[in-house]
């Protein structure tokens, strides 16, 4: 029986595996580039998501059954398949480091930080390996329950914020310029190309996604971009760009500023209980896109032999970058997005163009 998934649970699979990083660290670093235009730069970095991503929905609109891995063996063969699953191999190794800098950072630095970093590190792998060893079906409803969770934590920290709101720390618009404010945008659109190469693996598996015209994955980005620009709101106009800049994790300031009444004045473990579940699901899809491509390269129709294999290797790199915090940061901010924009767009552009030049061959074996 083939593994479908709703179009619906594709949508949350996006604005889970974007939302954790994107609220938690991306906004920090927005704000020490271009202040309080971080806004601007994530509204952009929407703007190109979306190109990203429909580029991303072309390659396969005239094969929908076959991700990148399976089109690439029908254009040029097993060993060309066998590259585009290194490849995207590879960028979700290296974007198994942002993730755990999310995850980690909120917990160890918030909560417990006398407890040693291998326990994070193995415990969020468990709860991946666990999700991923059930399937994309499984994870799609995660995602769905995550993205409840996103929409509880976006209001209570809307309502908590509105005493504190001072649209003057807003201003001067367009202070940066708009060449630097589209520099940088990069930093968003590297969390938009988790989602893009996600959709590598997952769209053939979407119900009726070549009816679709690829505008399922543009709602999902569009959503992610609404649901993290009130962050980047709020903690420009909450906190100022010039405290928001002075912390790695500034979405735990806004929270720890927010309040409603007398009775519920902090919400750092609200936060921390509503954020937790997006942000083990980009564990977990980390898991499962690394297993599925050392599979497909090795020739084992089930990805599940592959996943704690994969696990040692995530664990090994994410123990790397996160054991030291001012390595952690430099990799984020100076190598995460030139690393991850040339694969999310570089990939889709190759696989078009083999298309316009290779097409015949996809007609011949169809026919």
């Amino acid at each position: 029986m083939k593994i479908q998934i709703s179009n619906g649970m594709f949508i949350a699979m996006i604005l889970n595996i974007m939302y954790a990083k994107a609220i938690g660290v991306t906004q920090g670093v927005l704000a020490r580039t271009v202040g309080q235009d971080m806004w601007l730069a994530t509204l952009l970095g929407t703007i190109e998501g979306i190109v990203m991503m429909y580029l991303t929905y072309l390659v396969i609109r005239r094969t929908p059954d076959k991700d990148y891995i399976q089109l690439g063996q029908l254009l040029l063969g097993r060993w060309f398949s066998s590259l585009v699953a290194l490849v995207i191999f590879a960028f979700f190794i290296v974007a198994f480091g942002p993730v755990m800098i999310t995850f980690v950072y909120h917990l160890r630095d918030y909560f417990l930080p006398d407890a040693p970093l291998w326990i994070f590190v193995v415990t969020s792998l468990i709860v991946g390996t666990i999700g991923c060893y059930y399937g994309l079906e499984v994870m799609g409803r995660i995602a769905v329950i995550g993205l409840l969770f996103m929409f509880a934590l976006n209001v209570l920290i809307t309502i908590g914020s509105m005493q504190e709101f001072d649209i003057r720390n807003l201003l001067p618009i367009m202070e940066s310029g708009a060449p630097k404010t589209a520099k940088a945008s990069i930093h968003y659109l590297s969390d938009c190309a988790m989602a893009t190469m996600m959709a590598t693996l997952v769209l053939p598996v979407v119900k009726k996604v070549d009816q679709g015209h690829g505008r399922f994955g543009v709602f999902g980005i569009m959503g992610s971009g609404m649901m993290i620009i009130i962050w980047a709101i709020l903690e420009g106009a909450v906190l100022s760009s010039e405290v928001t800049s002075q912390y790695t994790l500034s979405c735990m300031k806004l929270a720890r500023n927010a309040h409603m009444g007398n009775f519920l004045q902090r919400y750092e473990m609200i936060m921390i209980a509503l954020y937790s579940l997006p942000a083990l699901f980009e564990v977990m899809f980390c898991i499962y896109g690394t297993s599925v491509c050392m599979s497909r390269i090795f020739g084992i129709k089930s990805n599940r032999p592959m996943i704690i294999p994969c696990c040692i290797m995530l664990g090994v790199f994410g123990y790397w970058i996160i054991k030291d915090h001012f390595r952690a940061l430099d990799f984020l901010e100076n190598y995460w997005p030139f690393i991850a924009l040339p694969v999310a767009i570089g990939l889709p552009l190759v696989m078009i163009l083999l298309r316009k030049m290779l097409g015949y061959k996809l007609q011949k074996k169809s026919a």
